[in-house]
């Protein structure tokens, strides 16, 4: 049950997510099978979606490695 002072988290399908990266939606699923991406969830087989915040916090990692 969720706390109704709770606010949604942001969903992004796998094509938002690709354009936000400013990368093609080839590369997202590439990172996706190799383990490298920002980390995605499942709905089914086929739909893939990213939470914003969690994609923010790989590009964060991602700045902190430089």
């Amino acid at each position: 049950m969720t706390d109704m002072g709770d606010t949604p988290r942001k969903r992004l399908w796998a094509a938002e997510a690709a354009r936000w990266l400013r990368v093609s939606r080839s590369t997202l699923a590439k990172w996706r099978m190799q383990g490298i991406g920002p980390r995605h969830h499942r709905c089914g087989r086929r739909l893939v979606y990213y939470f914003e915040d969690e994609i923010q916090e790989w590009l964060d990692a991602c700045d902190n490695k430089a």
